[in-house]
């Protein structure tokens, strides 16, 4: 069986890449035994949906650059 440290690693890891099919099934498994690890991913769910909705368009991005070119006081001068 899988221990927790694998599964939460394969719970972060699934939110960057598809995972395997044997990766999918060891979870799978893991979490319907482990209730720590089910409620560990919803964490990881949750905190994936936050960081998508405040991650910054190229838009921002450009702007945040030509404030800190105006900014005397930003780092890199």
């Amino acid at each position: 069986m899988m221990m927790c440290k694998q599964a939460t690693r394969l719970m972060s890891l699934k939110r960057d890449r598809p995972l395997t099919f044997q990766e999918r099934l060891s979870l799978r498994l893991h979490l319907a035994m482990c209730g720590a690890c089910r409620n560990c991913d919803r964490q990881f769910e949750l905190l994936h949906q936050v960081g998508r909705h405040y991650e910054p368009t190229s838009e921002d991005d450009g702007e945040r650059h030509e404030q800190s070119d105006d900014d005397p006081g930003s780092p890199g001068r």
